[in-house]
């Protein structure tokens, strides 16, 4: 059974949205699209083929899924863990709107019977089924405890406004933290386990 495993960018201040470019996502009147651009260097670069070369299959939201489809297969390159598992390895989408994947090879995940339709996927693969970015699906799924695993990339810099990975009202989990490493540039890289509902008491007594 594959592993469920949320790789995503944020900001100091939890902002995951567009972190890649300032055209990625404007919803809701977002201006700082671009945010990570400063910040990417060989050290990050080295964790993100790690974790792209444990990849079994890619689970993606719809809007995710299109932002890559128009950029992945025209930068290809077999030899390269990112490039070559996006366009090589098997993608799930999560939608109720998308019909035909232009990109493949993709399936589209009967977005009302979601949770069953992934727990199927799990079943069925090796290695990792990984989601990165796909703001929305990762926070439906972190409601279901469905990760098993997140990978955190904090970049240094705070923006003030957008779409936030851990929204309010979410539940209250622990996490085990397994490995941690911090980029030259600043950016810290964490990798945390869940480990149940958080827990509470009084400081000191």
């Amino acid at each position: 059974m594959a592993e469920l495993t949320l790789t995503t960018f944020v900001t100091l201040d939890g902002v995951m949205q567009a972190p890649g470019g300032p055209d990625e996502d404007r919803s809701d009147g977002f201006e700082y699209g671009g945010w990570a651009a400063p910040y990417v260097e060989e050290g990050m670069g080295e964790f993100i083929t790690e974790v792209f070369g444990r990849a079994g299959a890619f689970l993606l939201g719809r809007k995710t899924y299109e932002i890559f489809a128009g950029y992945w297969p025209e930068h290809d390159d077999p030899a390269d863990p990112v490039a070559g598992g996006l366009n090589r390895l098997p993608k799930y989408v999560a939608s109720t709107t998308l019909e035909e994947p232009a990109w493949g090879p993709a399936t589209v995940l009967d977005g009302e019977h979601l949770q069953s339709e992934i727990v199927r996927v799990k079943d069925a693969l090796d290695g990792e089924l990984q989601v990165h970015g796909s703001g929305q699906l990762a926070q439906w799924l972190l409601a279901r405890d469905l990760v098993d695993e997140i990978n955190l990339l904090v970049f240094p810099v705070v923006l003030g406004a957008g779409r936030r990975l851990f929204p309010t009202g979410g539940l209250p989990t622990a996490y085990e933290l397994t490995v941690s490493r911090t980029t030259p540039v600043g950016t810290a890289v964490h990798t945390y386990r869940p480990t149940g509902r958080a827990s509470f008491g009084t400081v000191g007594s």
